[in-house]
């Protein structure tokens, strides 16, 4: 695969992720409590309706089809998005779900434009970084925006926190909690298994390591002698032919 391959791969990627999030974007606004949260999502959806016409011109330039790839990186990110919404808060505490979720979304596509724009400048393709980096750009913006929206929803959620000397009521988890607790399961598993390998690998590259210097030292002591004996025997052999 050429680097220009690699290129239009992430194009595809992010085209595919900008139409699911058209089809996402008008939802989300729906279901959030904040006027200003609301505002922010509907405005980015113009905006993200301008990006994919951005990306079929950038498709134009490059001769390609912008269609063949679906992003899984987006629909799970989108997933997230559905599972906040789901949640049975009110107000701010609700909204306040909705933020990181809504941010993994646009650090998503913030990770996949400023890799498709290293990409691109290294191929030397200015007028398609040019575009690039205006997308880029306004992700980056609507990251901003909702973080700053994002302060005064946790401020409002927290005063709206139930006494802690209230216990709640304990809901019954339904199947797809019970799945996603036994997958978070598998996950910590899986890492524990990981760092104990990563630790033993450490400390077997550490005990290499002590043994390479080990036998470093034994080298030199072994050459220092042959010096030695060396520099005796030549000393020997001048006196002997004094002699």
């Amino acid at each position: 695969m050429s680097l220009r391959e690699i290129l239009i791969d992430e194009l595809k990627d992010l085209y595919s992720a900008e139409n699911q999030l058209i089809k996402s974007l008008p939802k989300t606004a729906k279901a959030t409590e904040s006027s200003e949260l609301k505002q922010i999502f509907l405005t980015h959806l113009d905006q993200t309706k301008d990006q994919t016409e951005r990306l079929r011109q950038i498709f134009g330039l490059l001769g390609k089809k912008p269609t063949g790839k679906h992003c899984s990186g987006m629909e799970g990110a989108i997933d997230e998005v559905k599972e906040a919404m789901e949640e049975d808060e009110d107000d701010a505490l609700y909204d306040a779900g909705l933020l990181g979720a809504a941010l993994r979304v646009e650090h998503y596509e913030i990770a996949g434009y400023t890799s498709a724009i290293a990409i691109a400048r290294q191929l030397g393709e200015t007028e398609i970084v040019g575009l690039l980096t205006q997308t880029l750009s306004e992700e980056l913006t609507a990251s901003k925006l909702i973080q700053a929206a994002g302060k005064k929803i946790l401020k409002e959620a927290y005063l709206q926190e139930p006494d802690e000397k209230k216990v709640p009521e304990k809901k019954p988890k339904d199947a797809k909690e019970k799945l996603s607790e036994q997958e978070s399961q598998d996950d910590e598993k899986e890492a524990a298994k990981g760092m104990k390998q990563t630790s033993q690998q450490s400390m077997q590259e550490a005990d290499d390591k002590d043994d390479e210097s080990a036998q470093s030292k034994e080298d030199m002591k072994d050459a220092k002698k042959a010096a030695k004996k060396a520099a005796a025997t030549k000393s020997a052999a001048k006196k002997s032919a004094k002699k």
